[in-house]
C-alpha cells in the first residue's frame, strides 16, 4: 500500500501539487498542510457546517471529504473569495460586515461558503429559500436572521 497520494487541485484559483496521506481530509489539508485555518472544524460528521468549501462550485463538508477525492478539481475556501490581487472582500462578506451577521465568527465562514454556492445557483433568492440552503449550517450566537438579512443584501434582495 503506497504511504502519500499524489494530488492536484485548483485552490482558490491557482494549481497546486502535493502528497497526501490516503485518510487525509480535505479539512486537514486545508488547515494543517496549507495554513489557510478559516475554514473550521467542529462536529467532524457534516452536520454544523463550519468545514463547508466549495469543490467545484459546490457546498462539501470538507471534514468528512478525502483529499485525494479532490484531485483535479477545484476547490474554494473562505480565504479565496475575497479578490486575489486586491484584496477586496467580496459583496457577501461585505454584506456579512454591514449587517453584523457574525458574533463569534467561528461559523462565519462555513456560511459564507454556503450562501456563495447558494447565490451562485441562484442569484435572486426568497427570504425561505435563503434560510432552507443554509440549514446546514449551524450558528450557536447570531440568531440567523443577520445573516439571512445579509445573504439577501448581497443577492440585491429585501433584507426584511
Amino acid at each position: 500500500m503506497k504511504d502519500t497520494i499524489e494530488l492536484d487541485l485548483e485552490l482558490n484559483r491557482r494549481w497546486i501539487h502535493l502528497d497526501v496521506r490516503p485518510n487525509e481530509t480535505l479539512a486537514d489539508v486545508l488547515r494543517i498542510r496549507l495554513a489557510l485555518t478559516g475554514t473550521k472544524v467542529s462536529c467532524d460528521a457534516q452536520v454544523c457546517g463550519t468545514c463547508t468549501v466549495l469543490l467545484d462550485g459546490r457546498a462539501v463538508s470538507s471534514c468528512t471529504l478525502l483529499a485525494a477525492d479532490a484531485d483535479g478539481r477545484s476547490v474554494a475556501s473562505v480565504e479565496g473569495l475575497a479578490d486575489p490581487h486586491t484584496g477586496t472582500l467580496s459583496r457577501l462578506q461585505r454584506a456579512f460586515i454591514d449587517h453584523a451577521a457574525f458574533q463569534c465568527g467561528y461559523c462565519t465562514p462555513g456560511f459564507l461558503m454556503s450562501a456563495t454556492a447558494l447565490l451562485a445557483e441562484n442569484p435572486h433568492p426568497t427570504r425561505q429559500q435563503v434560510i432552507d440552503y443554509l440549514e446546514g449550517n449551524i450558528c450557536r450566537c447570531t440568531g440567523y436572521e443577520a445573516i439571512v438579512d445579509a445573504v439577501l443584501d448581497a443577492a440585491g434582495g429585501e433584507s426584511r
